[in-house]
């Protein structure tokens, strides 16, 4: 039997050292299910555009449990109850919160995996480590479904002040050099309060969560939907949505075990059995990216050109507007490419396409964040804030895309 020690702390450029609080924690972070997670990217092909964006969902998962070390520390200290166990599960829900996360994940759950998202693959995650774990995950589960009856805890893991986003936001803005993002995530927690089990800021944290609100605005427009990034990842979902067609015709595409595995099967909610999240357990960026240096070389003109141009950073062109593109630039642009390389409108589909993206900073009807005035009232942000923006950051924005070959592919 093992006698290493498992006390063991992380050096984290955002926070400094990272205390592993218990044995059970430091198994599951020795789990290769959650060690995975060291090879997947926290922001996808965001490196194209931001250099240094090469931080992992595992430096993520570590801060975000970090963020709650100190968040029951300070709920605590103002006489909120957490008992031993509950402190356990809420360390472990946050932990393993984005353990589902596949390679370039958004694009991921757009093209080979259909209607599962990256939730509920971590959930069938953790009940298989609860399994393996006679049970100690039982607790954190039911925090990470909203089914725990304390409320708070629940919002501590998904909510529009979570400890996930306020290590994210945080994360990506150092990563990506993005200044405008960078959040006072520690103050924050410091603000926090319980009132009937209801996740609250206190007062004289108001200003702390107006700049909270307006850097994720600011995040998504600069880092998150920039349209480099955008772009990158409609290729990599084109990618597999071409490899698995071709796959299906009976073509031979040269990759891993756990990727053929998810181009010859359809896979979706009632096929992701055991066997597919023990295969998709294997699945990293890794293969996705070796499988495209591959694919470069195909004979297929569409596979090949999409290939090339993510590994060479020669990306389609767009155009971001704030009104819907017409549909005849659309086809001007599509009729130029079947044209140019004969090629059918299917195929020159994965060229020239259009999109909307939407960014709403803060969604009042969603969980909304409250705000414990002094006088013991609990008021809305929106309405306790003397900040005008701040109504207009909770109205979703709505822009449209269109991408398109640059004149020679």
């Amino acid at each position: 039997m093992s006698t290493k020690n498992k006390l063991k702390i992380f050096n984290d450029p955002i926070y400094g050292f990272i205390t592993i609080p218990n044995s059970l924690i430091f198994d599951l972070i020795q789990h290769k299910y959650f060690q995975r997670l060291r090879r997947i990217s926290q922001m996808g092909l965001s490196y194209l555009v931001y250099p240094g964006a090469h931080h992992t969902r595992f430096h993520h998962a570590l801060g975000s449990m970090y963020l709650m070390q100190q968040a029951i520390n300070v709920l605590r200290f103002k006489g909120v109850s957490i008992a031993h166990d509950e402190e356990n599960g809420l360390l472990i829900a946050i932990l393993l919160h984005d353990i589902g996360h596949g390679p370039f994940s958004h694009a991921m759950e757009h093209s080979i995996v259909n209607d599962v998202s990256h939730e509920e693959i971590s959930l069938r995650f953790m009940e298989e480590l609860n399994e393996e774990f006679n049970g100690s995950l039982t607790l954190a589960i039911s925090i990470f479904k909203g089914e725990y009856p304390r409320k708070f805890m629940c919002q501590l893991i998904s909510s529009q002040i979570d400890m996930d986003r306020a290590d994210y936001l945080k994360r990506d803005s150092f990563y990506t050099g993005v200044a405008e993002g960078n959040i006072n995530s520690e103050r924050l927690i410091t603000m926090l309060n319980a009132v009937n089990d209801e996740l609250v800021i206190e007062e004289k944290g108001i200003y702390s969560v107006e700049k909270f609100l307006v850097a994720r605005r600011f995040m998504y427009w600069q880092v998150y939907l920039h349209k480099t990034g955008l772009v990158a990842e409609q290729l990599v979902t084109r990618v597999l949505k071409r490899a698995k067609e071709l796959v299906s015709l009976g073509l031979n595409l040269r990759c891993s075990d756990a990727l053929s595995y998810f181009l010859r099967n359809e896979v979706n909610a009632s096929s992701f059995d055991k066997q597919t999240l023990s295969v998709f357990s294997k699945l990293d960026d890794y293969d996705i990216v070796s499988a495209m240096k591959e694919w470069q070389h195909a004979d297929d003109f569409v596979l090949s050109n999409l290939c090339e141009m993510i590994i060479n950073r020669d990306l389609l062109k767009i155009k971001i507007k704030n009104k819907p593109i017409k549909n005849s630039e659309l086809i001007a642009h599509r009729n130029a490419l079947i044209n140019t390389y004969d090629i059918s409108k299917v195929e020159a589909d994965y060229f020239v396409f259009q999109g909307e993206i939407t960014n709403q900073a803060y969604q009042a009807k969603r969980q909304n964040i409250n705000i414990l005035l002094k006088s013991g009232k609990i008021k809305d942000i929106v309405k306790a804030s003397n900040q005008l923006n701040l109504k207009a950051l909770s109205k979703p924005v709505t822009k449209y895309y269109m991408c398109y070959p640059k004149n020679k592919m």
